[in-house]
């Protein structure tokens, strides 16, 4: 290194040594200006105004000291409280004032046992309180006081309190309201700026998602862990471990396949850390534990309310909808690049849907009944494709002999080709263009079938619940993209799908490629293990789908399209004179260049 170079590194690290210096004594000297102002305070303020006691005080000052919560105005033991309306039974625990366990009445779990959310001793909320100068308890270790539930209208309110000696308090309230499943979340708090550091409370929400449906890998891949932040929604997937750092969040949810535990905030939790596990095997019968760390700042003063609400209930999006949170959204109707399909799911196929099955009360006809309205409104497409296909069966003889004519030559065959199109009045991307356009449609009922709650648990046919896989038959070892079971909807789906595909390879112009002729197997094949596990209601609209296609493919090309009128709309178009886009101008051009160069290469 020059001495320019050298100079400039021993000036930096001079500075550096000096900023470290400067940096350490001015931290050094701050904190023992602080521990002498709390030093000062402390000795200026009553031993009992420092404790928040919750023993029984005697007049010795050894028991003054003392900050045991737990045996204040409530036996050692924990009490559980059992509140319930309509839709649940949600069992309250005085030991951190909480709940307990919350089971819904109207769902039952694969194998017919009630579906209980929130259940265990990982399932828990926890935040920590300032119990004297120097020593904190976390509010799970803490035995509350229950008080009688009221009644107030359709809500009833049950409310924890635990107290000390000098006023100092803190209260649980929650109310609980007739056909809902959000639940009213108060912490009261009196004292709270001696009780919470810095006036802030520092939420830890622990969530295990118990497994519900039968198939616990498919589950699992549904699960999300959802949030709204800085008026945001999003999602993280749940089938690998990982964790999420938030800021302004106005609520954290834990979604399954079907059913939803969330907590929310008024007034949004400032910080937020996520973080999640898989388990090793499946035999915990769990699928994730999610724990969050979220900060909540509280207003400053002595009384404080946090305002907080829970969810345990269905991801159901008419439900979700009507608490006008945002909280729809979790419901995946449609995300990465089809996120747009969400507005078709929310606005036509949800909407139809629901109208329908409340006229029908087979869910199987229900489905058929969508597939019937959905391949009529996609039928003005599927004709344009079809009538497409036969003009170019049409010209196939013209352009077998452009091909024999320059089979040495491809570049000035495809120019031939492009003009025989044009002058023909033949689009050749007039039979991709309206298939393209029906992918949003078989998308958005992909993520339909898979996310609407209302086919959980319906039976039709063999297949005992649409929500799930159906099976016949059990293997008894895993086949490899295939699986342990055979899905007879799936089988039919695939049917239909190879039917589908021998048809058209039989009216293609151009089939002289042997590659071809393997063509028509391959996204069958694929099928078979890809919707082997998918819900039997997306298996049943396809083979219903697949058979309307074939029908409506059939009587189009042999009884609709007259390809003699085809001949001569052909003709009539060759007699038009040419016009030409500027872009059509712009390729004809380069085309023609490119030609004239391939000309000069051959020449030299």
């Amino acid at each position: 290194m020059d001495r320019n170079t050298t100079i400039g590194f021993v000036l930096i690290g001079l500075l550096l040594i000096a900023m470290f210096y400067f940096n350490s004594k001015n931290r050094l000297a701050f904190e023992g200006e602080q521990k002498r102002i709390a030093d000062s305070i402390a000795r200026l303020q009553p031993p009992k105004k420092n404790e928040l006691n919750a023993s029984k005080i005697d007049s010795s000052n050894s028991t003054r000291n003392k900050t045991d919560l737990t045996s204040f105005g409530a036996t050692t033991e924990p009490v559980i409280t059992i509140v319930e309306n309509d839709l649940f039974k949600i069992s309250f625990t005085t030991k951190g004032a909480q709940p307990n366990a919350v089971e819904l009445k109207k769902y039952k779990k694969y194998d017919g046992s009630p579906v209980i959310l929130s259940q265990g001793e990982f399932n828990k909320f926890s935040y920590r309180i300032n119990v004297s100068q120097n020593k904190s308890k976390a509010i799970e270790e803490i035995n509350f006081n229950v008080l009688p539930v009221r009644q107030d209208g359709k809500n009833k309110i049950i409310s924890f309190e635990a107290s000390d000696s000098i006023g100092k308090k803190i209260i649980h309230e929650y109310t609980i309201t007739e056909g809902e499943y959000m639940i009213g979340f108060k912490i009261k708090s009196s004292g709270s700026d001696f009780l919470f550091t810095q006036n802030a409370i520092n939420f830890i929400w622990q969530v295990e998602s118990p497994t519900i449906e039968k198939d616990h890998a498919y589950e699992l891949t549904q699960s999300h862990f959802c949030y709204y932040e800085n008026d945001n929604f999003d999602f993280q997937y749940l089938s690998k471990e990982d964790s999420k750092e938030l800021k302004k969040t106005k609520w954290l949810g834990v979604k399954q396949q079907f059913f939803l535990t969330t907590l929310l905030a008024e007034n949004s939790f400032t910080e937020t850390n996520t973080t999640w596990k898989i388990p090793s095997d499946t035999s915990n019968h769990y699928l994730v534990r999610v724990i969050n760390n979220a900060r909540y700042q509280l207003n400053a003063g002595n009384e404080s309310i946090v305002p907080l609400e829970l969810y345990y209930g269905p991801s159901d999006y008419n439900i979700l909808k009507k608490y006008n949170n945002h909280m729809e959204n979790i419901v995946p109707y449609g995300s990465g690049i089809f996120a747009f399909v969400k507005y078709i799911n929310r606005y036509f196929l949800l909407p139809v849907f629901d109208f329908i099955q409340k006229h029908i009360s087979s869910m199987g006809i229900v489905i058929l009944l969508l597939t019937l309205l959905i391949r009529l409104i996609t039928s003005p497409i599927l004709y344009k494709s079809y009538l497409s296909g036969a003009k170019m069966k049409v010209l196939k003889p013209e352009v077998d002999a452009l091909k024999e004519k320059y089979k040495d030559d491809q570049q000035a065959f495809g120019m031939e080709q492009m003009k025989l199109w044009r002058t023909a009045g033949v689009s050749p991307l007039g039979g991709c263009l309206p298939a393209l356009l029906q992918i949003p449609i078989f998308m958005s009922l992909y993520y339909f079938f898979q996310s609407n709650i209302d086919l959980r648990g319906k039976s039709f046919l063999w297949a005992n619940d649409l929500a799930q896989y159906d099976s016949i038959l059990k293997i008894p070892f895993e086949v490899p993209f295939y699986g342990d079971h055979v899905s007879l909807f799936t089988i039919t789906a695939v049917i239909t799908s190879l039917l589908i595909s021998l048809y058209s390879m039989s009216n293609m112009q151009d089939n002289s490629n042997p590659l071809m002729k393997y063509m028509p197997y391959i996204f069958p094949v694929l099928l078979l293990g890809v919707f082997n596990k998918l819900p039997s209601a997306l298996t049943w609209y396809y083979t219903v789908s697949n058979t309307i296609t074939l029908i409506l493919q059939i009587i189009i090309q042999k009884y609709i399209i007259d390809h003699d009128k085809i001949m001569l709309q052909i003709e009539e178009n060759r007699k038009k004179p040419l016009k030409k886009s500027k872009m059509q101008e712009r390729i004809d051009a380069m085309q023609e260049s490119q030609r004239k160069l391939q000309e000069l290469k051959k020449k030299s």
